[in-house]
């Protein structure tokens, strides 16, 4: 077997010895730099066989150059499909000096798998012809699987950009050369592959917007600065005239303090800012509807409890600012009359289970503690889905504009003036009498209104006021005020003579809370109405829904019935019931029946016509 050898040849009286002494230098000058590359270097002669192998080719295949040399493909077992390429390979070499490049996956016998790269050539005898085979391969599986992260993050971009319509550019500081991809063309009104400079960037920004985008862009190219450049600006299309909203952000990159290159996006806004346009100019209109309507319009938040809006007509109806008002629902309820809470609550909880809802009830001003009998609209405000996202609400205020007359009895004058003050800051008129005596007098010609007695200073004298009034038959409901110092004998005795109502002043808070209910409920009484006008007003605020839960009731439904006639859930059912005996004061179910009665509402085929309530 030919052998090659790249050792020095050996010293003897041969006259060629100095040439042969300048060849090995340089022999071992090529050995010392095969050994130290990293790349596999190795060559064949004609029969297929290693004939050199270098420090990083041995290492490969885990052998001593003894071992490896003089072997072929098949002898250090490559696979067989791959060692007929190679073997292949290297007969097109020796029979036509040609230079073959390819790239091959191989595991070697220590282990190491990856795809290698290789060039092989000829290496030429002194007569032309083809003495060995010689190669040199490289592992490629890094540059692969970087090659093959760079497509698949190209992929990826290219994916996102198509759907979120991203345009993608490029820019040279140095020389003003730009790189646009067609959706940016079309950004500019430009057709595709148009050819596009910075005159042409120029030309196409809104003239309103040109002085920020320079200012924005000697700022992102300034080394002083973080190279970052992000702005919406106006474009007109240059072929199509539309003005289009793009917004913009990149970021330069530096090298010793220059500006070198640039890399972007863009996209369009055009149709999220004329929506955005559109929702202004309706919230524009609704809102001056809504601070000048006499009505209180307010939009809530069901899941959180947030009041997000209350019209300019609150600060009329509440006595303050509307940026004081109560943030929440349930700091809202505060302000309702204690009687009327519970009612209150259940109506919230309609509206919120997708029911429009009326209902009456009264607040108690925080600002001066005043009465105001209120009527709301209550309604479900739903998302494309059909899902309650919102509860709104428009109030009327039924207070009535006389804001009726107090009379004030006292025996003591600066007493009589102060309850004087603090009944006319609670919005009624006051008139102040020195006696018992002094009010009877002329009490059957004054007009209908509420009277104060003050019984601390003469609680006898103070008793026979509503006495007298329930036996001369005279309609003017009484209030009296005692002091801590009071007994039960003394509160029975003011009932039974017919007093509404009866307050023991311990301090001034609870004196004008307790006073401003007191007398709201005074004039409620004012003017009686039989049981069955009562019954037909409070019937007739019912919302249709509620009515048609009052008329399944009187007919003997349950919840789970009235719900499948109905097409609602035994749940809102549930809800409605509770609205319609809260509004309508029933206690309890046979209450709830008698007020319907009374009030016309009557099952069908009872044997008498049903009266429709008004």
């Amino acid at each position: 077997m030919e052998e090659y050898s790249l050792a020095a040849p050996a010293r003897g009286d041969d006259p060629l010895y100095g040439a042969g002494e300048t060849l090995a230098r340089q022999v071992r000058f090529l050995e010392a730099n095969l050994s130290a590359i990293p790349d596999y270097v190795y060559a064949f002669d004609r029969h297929r066989r290693f004939a050199y192998a270098n420090p990083a080719m041995l290492a490969l295949f885990g052998l001593t150059s003894e071992e490896m040399l003089g072997r072929s493909f098949a002898d250090l077992n490559y696979p067989a499909d791959l060692a007929h390429l190679l073997d292949g390979h290297i007969d097109r070499i020796f029979a036509d000096g040609t230079t073959i490049q390819n790239e091959v996956f191989y595991r070697s016998p220590t282990g190491h798998a990856a795809y290698f790269s290789y060039v092989w050539g000829p290496v030429l005898g002194p007569d032309g012809s083809v003495e060995l085979v010689i190669g040199v391969s490289r592992d490629t599986s890094e540059r692969r699987v970087f090659e093959e992260a760079l497509r698949t993050s190209e992929a990826r971009l290219r994916a996102a950009t198509e759907l979120v319509g991203i345009g993608i550019y490029a820019w040279d500081p140095r020389t003003g050369a730009l790189d646009w991809d067609d959706r940016l063309r079309a950004m500019w009104g430009l057709p595709a592959g148009t050819p596009v400079d910075e005159e042409l960037f120029q030309q196409g920004i809104h003239p309103d917007d040109r002085a920020r985008v320079r200012d924005a862009i000697a700022a992102c190219v300034d080394p002083a600065g973080d190279g970052d450049y992000t702005i919406e600006y106006r474009v007109i299309g240059r072929d199509d005239g539309a003005v289009r909203h793009i917004a913009t952000s990149g970021r330069t990159t530096f090298e010793n303090g220059r500006p070198i290159g640039f890399v972007g996006a863009a996209i369009d806004l055009t149709p999220q800012r004329h929506a955005e346009a559109a929702i202004r100019a309706s919230e524009a209109q609704f809102s001056s509807f809504a601070e000048h309507s006499s009505n209180l319009l307010w939009i809530g938040d069901p899941a959180t409890g947030a009041i997000l809006y209350r019209s300019a007509a609150f600060e009329r109806i509440w006595g303050i600012p509307r940026d004081e008002g109560a943030r929440f629902l349930d700091r809202w309820l505060e302000d309702v009359h204690a009687d009327d809470r519970s009612q209150v609550e259940h109506a919230l909880a309609t509206v919120a289970a997708g029911e429009v809802t009326q209902f009456e009830y009264r607040i108690i001003r925080p600002g001066d503690g005043a009465v105001r009998r209120l009527r709301n609209t209550g309604f479900p405000i739903l998302d494309d889905h059909g899902a309650v996202t919102r509860i709104g609400g428009i109030v009327e205020d039924l207070t009535q504009d006389d804001p009726g007359q107090v009379y004030i009895v006292s025996t003591k004058a600066l007493e009589a003036r102060r309850l004087a003050a603090l009944v006319r800051s609670l919005g009624y008129r006051a008139r102040t009498f020195e006696s018992a005596a002094a009010f009877l007098d002329i009490a059957a010609v004054l007009a209908p209104g509420c009277v104060l007695v003050d019984l601390r200073p003469s609680k006898p004298e103070g008793l026979s006021i509503p006495r007298e009034l329930k036996a001369r038959a005279l309609a003017l409901p009484s209030v009296l005020l005692d002091g801590t110092d009071t007994d039960l004998a003394s509160v029975v005795a003011a009932m039974k003579a017919g007093a509404t109502d009866y307050i023991v002043v311990d301090d001034e808070a609870a004196l004008r809370a307790g006073l401003s209910s007191a007398i709201a409920d005074c004039f409620a009484a004012v003017r009686p109405v039989s049981r069955d006008e009562t019954a037909s007003a409070r019937v007739a605020r019912l919302t249709p829904r509620e009515r048609e839960v009052l008329l399944g009731l009187v007919e003997g439904d349950t919840n789970k019935m009235l719900g499948k006639k109905l097409g609602i859930s035994p749940r809102t059912v549930e809800l409605h019931r509770a609205q319609v005996m809260s509004r309508l004061n029933a206690g309890n179910l046979a209450a709830l029946i008698q007020l319907a009665l009374a009030a016309g509402v009557a099952p069908p085929g009872d044997g008498h016509a049903a009266r429709k309530p008004a």
